[in-house]
């Protein structure tokens, strides 16, 4: 069994990994990232249910854009058994591809839910709340 200590080193790890899968387009390697049982709040008017329909969203999103930089901030992360939650402040840079110029600027707080699976720790739900938008 791990420690309180070694599990939230862990969750803070699954979200670097999303940031960074993100920016590098690894979408095989974010999809593995989310547990079958996903839902996804907080990116359009309806919750996106399962990973395969979060993904489809993301990498649709993410083909108008060259290049993206996902800066998060400190997560702060509380354990309890296998389920957590972690709360995640974020700064979204896009670049548009042309026509359009410049930059699409986002921040917000990823609020997201995490299962420990065989496999390590998985997102249950996510939910992003947008504090700001620039340049759409």
């Amino acid at each position: 069994m791990s420690s309180e200590a070694d599990d939230r080193l862990a969750i803070r790890d699954v979200m670097a990994l999303y940031a960074r899968f993100v920016d590098e387009k690894a979408f095989d390697r974010f999809r593995a990232l989310f547990d079958e049982t996903l839902e996804v709040t907080g990116f359009g008017a309806e919750p996106l249910v399962g990973p395969d329909a979060w993904l489809e969203l993301v990498e649709g999103t993410l083909a108008h854009y060259g290049s993206t930089q996902h800066m998060l901030g400190v997560v702060l992360a509380e354990v309890d058994g296998d389920m957590a939650r972690a709360r995640t402040d974020l700064q979204a840079i896009h670049v548009h591809l042309p026509p359009k110029t410049g930059l699409f600027t986002l921040w917000g707080t990823y609020h997201t839910e995490m299962a420990r699976r065989d496999a390590g720790w998985r997102i249950v739900r996510h939910r992003l709340d947008v504090t700001h938008i620039d340049g759409i």
